[in-house]
C-alpha cells in the first residue's frame, strides 16, 4: 500500500505541473495591459508607477521566469494577488464553502438515487421497473441541465415560492437543494445505468453460485457479495464526478447566483483577472487529483482481490 501510494503521489507531480503550465500560459497570452488592469480602469499609470508594478509582480520578466516565481509562491501557499489587490487565497476561502456544500449535496443525491435505481433495475431486468429506469435516464440525459435549472428556478422559485430563486441567504440546505437536484440530473442516469450493468454481470459470476451453495440468504448474497463487487466501477465514476463537482460548477452557480469557485472563475474571466483564474484553477486541479487518488485507494477496500502493491 505504501509503495503504491508513493507512486501515485509522484505521478501527480508532472500532471499538476503540466496543467498549471497550460493554465498560466493561456492567461499569459490574453490580450490587454496587466499593469493598467492592476491599477484600475479609472487611474492613469505613470511610467514610474508602471515600472514599480512590473517589478513587484515580475511582469517584465520572460514567461518562464514569471511561471517559476508563481511556482515558488505556490509552494509557500501563495496563490497570488487579484486585480483588487486581494490575496487569491482570501477569495478562495470565501468561495470554497459554497462550492463544497453544493458539490457534496449533489454527490450524495447521485450516489443514493443512482445506485438504488440501478439496483432495482438489475433485480427486475426486462420488467416495468427496468424499462422505466432506462427510459427515464435517456429522457433526462436528452435535456440540457441548464434548461432544467432555468425551468426549476422559475417554476419552483418564482411561481410556487417553495425555494429561494438565487443566492445563499436562506442557508443550507434550502438554498442548495434545487441547484443540487439540477446538477444531479447529470450523474444519476449514468450511475444507475452503470450500477445496473455491473450487477447484471456479477449475478452470473461463480462466486454468486458458491455463496448460494453455502446456504447464504439471497439478500446477503446480493448486498454483501454482488453489490459490493459491482460498486467498484461505480465508485470510480462517483469519484470522478465528485472531482468535477468540487472543481466548480460555473453554469449552475451562475444561474442560481451562488458565490462559489465556479462563479468566481466566471467573473474573473470576464474581468480579465488572470491571477484569480490561475490561482483557483490550480487549486481545483489539485483537488481533482487528490479525489481520484482516494478513489483508487478505496478499490482495495471494496474488493480485497485487488492488490494495490
Amino acid at each position: 500500500m505504501g509503495s503504491y501510494l508513493l507512486r501515485r503521489v509522484l505521478l501527480m507531480v508532472p500532471v499538476l505541473l503540466g496543467t498549471t503550465f497550460v493554465i498560466y500560459a493561456a492567461v499569459y497570452a490574453l490580450p490587454g495591459d496587466p499593469v493598467q488592469a492592476l491599477a484600475g480602469p479609472d487611474h492613469m499609470v505613470t511610467p514610474a508607477a508602471a515600472a514599480a508594478i512590473k517589478a513587484h509582480y515580475h511582469l517584465g520578466d520572460p514567461f518562464l521566469v514569471q511561471y517559476w516565481h508563481y511556482l515558488v509562491g505556490l509552494l509557500h501557499g501563495d496563490f497570488g494577488i487579484d486585480l483588487n489587490n486581494t490575496p487569491v487565497s482570501a477569495v478562495i476561502e470565501a468561495s470554497w464553502p459554497v462550492t463544497v456544500k453544493l458539490a457534496l449535496m449533489t454527490w450524495v443525491i447521485e450516489a443514493v438515487v443512482g445506485v438504488a435505481l440501478g439496483f432495482l433495475a438489475a433485480l427486475r431486468a426486462g420488467r416495468a421497473t427496468d424499462i422505466a429506469v432506462l427510459g427515464g435516464s435517456s429522457l433526462i440525459l436528452g435535456v440540457p441541465y441548464f434548461i432544467t435549472a432555468y425551468v426549476a428556478q422559475v417554476f419552483l422559485g418564482v411561481k410556487l415560492g417553495w425555494f429561494p430563486v438565487s443566492g445563499t441567504d436562506d442557508g443550507w440546505p434550502l438554498s442548495y437543494l434545487v441547484p443540487a437536484l439540477c446538477l444531479a440530473l447529470l450523474g444519476v442516469p449514468e450511475i444507475s445505468r452503470l450500477t445496473r450493468a455491473s450487477i447484471l454481470e456479477n449475478l452470473g459470476a461463480d462466486f454468486v453460485d458458491t455463496a448460494t451453495a453455502k446456504g447464504l440468504s439471497r439478500a446477503r448474497v446480493l448486498v454483501r457479495h454482488v453489490l459490493r463487487t459491482s460498486l467498484i466501477p461505480v465508485v470510480s465514476m462517483l469519484g470522478t464526478n465528485l472531482g468535477y463537482l468540487l472543481s466548480g460548477t460555473i453554469l449552475i452557480e451562475g444561474i442560481f447566483n451562488l458565490p462559489g469557485l465556479g462563479y468566481q472563475v466566471f467573473q474573473s474571466v470576464q474581468q480579465h483577472d488572470g491571477p484569480t483564474v490561475v490561482g483557483i484553477s490550480t487549486l481545483l486541479v489539485l483537488v481533482f487529483l487528490l479525489v481520484n487518488l482516494v478513489v483508487d485507494l478505496l478499490y482495495g477496500v471494496l474488493d480485497p482481490r485487488i492488490r494495490l502493491d
